[in-house]
């Protein structure tokens, strides 16, 4: 018998290790969301979604603006062959007020894992449909330069996950990623 419960308790503490949970913002108020934001990190669990500049999920947000039905519209700018190019995204409420349902980016949610409204938002974009789970995070910033404090908060954040690439953006790097 206490073998029984030692084989049990040792499982148990395997598969909780195993499981990377996500923790979201409580109490996200999506209207305070509004407005500019500036892409000035990026951590992701495949290096193939960001190691190039035309990478599949290296994408600029520039604005977020919720809609009256409680959705996100995301304004983004990712590079294409030739040059950027300006997305909208809309990323739809769901039942818990931090997650949101995509169909667009191959993504199927993204999370908001913390954000003081008025200088960064961190959130992740999960990819559960693919045969290869993938997850990607971003460290947004109201103004530029960034404060040591925020990309602190974004170091914490993304610790406990599975990332194995991560990326920072100075502020003239994010002015020259969409020239030609």
């Amino acid at each position: 018998m206490m073998c029984l419960l030692l084989a049990l308790g040792l499982a148990l503490t395997c598969g909780t290790q195993a499981v990377n949970v996500i923790r979201t913002m409580e109490d996200l108020d999506i209207q305070r969301v509004a407005g500019t934001w500036h892409s000035v990190a990026m951590a992701a669990s495949d290096i193939s979604l960001l190691d190039t500049k035309s990478a599949p999920l290296r994408v600029n947000v520039e604005e977020l603006r919720p809609t009256p039905q409680g959705d996100l519209e995301i304004f983004l700018q990712k590079r294409e062959k030739d040059g950027c190019v300006k997305e909208k995204i809309i990323a739809e409420k769901t039942e818990i007020p931090a997650v949101f349902k995509l169909n667009s980016l191959n993504e199927n949610k993204i999370f908001v894992l913390d954000s003081d409204y008025t200088n960064y938002l961190l959130f992740c974009m999960e990819n559960t449909a693919d045969p290869e789970h993938s997850l990607t995070c971003q460290c947004l910033a109201r103004t530029l330069p960034v404060d040591n404090g925020v990309m602190e908060k974004f170091d914490r954040a993304i610790k406990p996950l599975p990332m194995h690439i991560r990326l920072s953006f100075s502020p003239t790097q994010l002015e020259e990623q969409c020239r030609v």
